[in-house]
């Protein structure tokens, strides 16, 4: 992942990079307390039971939180100064605890207007594609 320290410059990235792979260990306490800082009290996130009442394996991580994930890994690879000008993501399979996700990232296009990359990312789980988007930021142009 970048360093806090240095954002990735808009000449420096060409269209085919790959972002390195990240691992997010999925945990009870990750998927119950993402959903109760973002405010989703739903008992599909929180309520064990609950959750296998209405046909799910168990607890599973909500949108907000993939949406946070996929936020957090584009910005560590992207570096500080980077600029989201967009984040448009579709959940797959949920992501249970027990499961870890694999995101991973390629950069599919640049724009010169204003140093614009639009990045495919994809969070993998044993059960398959739990996450797809594009992200689209700006990086700095000139160093």
């Amino acid at each position: 992942m970048g360093s806090l320290a240095a954002t990735r410059r808009f000449d420096d990235v060409k269209v085919g990079d790959e972002l390195p792979e990240l691992s997010i260990d999925i945990t009870p306490t990750l998927v119950i307390s993402t959903a109760i800082a973002s405010r989703d009290y739903q008992d599909v996130h929180h309520d064990v039971e609950l959750a296998k009442s209405r046909g799910a394996k168990g607890i599973f991580m909500n949108i907000l939180t993939t949406n946070g994930i996929v936020g957090r890994y584009v910005s560590d690879w992207a570096g500080p100064e980077a600029l989201f000008k967009s984040v448009s993501i579709r959940l797959g399979v949920p992501n249970y605890p027990g499961d870890t996700m694999k995101l991973a990232g390629k950069v599919r296009a640049k724009s010169d207007d204003g140093g614009v990359i639009d990045l495919a990312i994809q969070g993998t789980n044993r059960l398959g594609n739990h996450v797809v988007g594009t992200v689209r930021i700006a990086l700095p142009t000139a160093r």
